[in-house]
């Protein structure tokens, strides 16, 4: 039997830590999956599948060395969402993306660990200036990508769908 382990960081902000995808995550991501919330972000799913996604999110971060953190919420003690990089088959190059689960929008948390995850992402995984597809219609995300200093670069498309395509600025010297 091969075994493989992977070290995913932690990242801590003032009101949140992001961090690695649990099993024990799934009754939140199965609620927040079942939701209309959810089709941003390829839902409505089943809770197998929302297994599925877990173990995927740790299976990006086996394969690419990076991916999507689980944003964790210190005062609440739950799992209000994800933010990370996402480079799946399909993808032109790696993309910063973002959910938020119900409750916890607008109350600039996506922005905390948006900023955060881009950040680290420069610095640790060579990861600057990446993009960000967002549904053409996705006007709270669109806002998010805009407050984070992103500018519309194209029209493209994602997995057969319309997708506005922002990019991020350069952060910094990587080096």
């Amino acid at each position: 039997m091969t075994t493989f382990s992977v070290d995913i960081p932690t990242i801590e902000t003032d009101r949140l830590i992001l961090r690695e995808a649990r099993e024990s995550d799934l009754d939140t991501l199965a609620t927040f999956m079942a939701s209309e919330r959810s089709h941003f972000v390829g839902g409505p799913l089943d809770r197998a599948n929302c297994w599925r996604l877990i173990s995927g999110s740790l299976g990006h971060w086996l394969l690419r060395g990076y991916g999507m953190w689980y944003i964790h919420h210190k005062a609440d003690d739950r799992v209000i969402g994800a933010c990370g990089f996402i480079f799946r088959e399909g993808w032109d190059e790696p993309e910063l993306g973002w959910n938020m689960h119900d409750g916890y929008e607008g109350k600039g948390y996506a922005f905390e660990a948006a900023r955060a995850a881009r950040a680290y992402g420069a610095q640790h995984f060579n990861l600057n200036g990446v993009i960000s597809y967002i549904d053409p219609v996705n006007s709270r995300s669109i806002a998010l990508a805009k407050h984070l200093g992103a500018t519309f670069e194209r029209n493209g498309s994602l997995l057969g769908e319309d997708a506005n395509i922002y990019r991020h600025p350069l952060i910094g010297d990587t080096a």
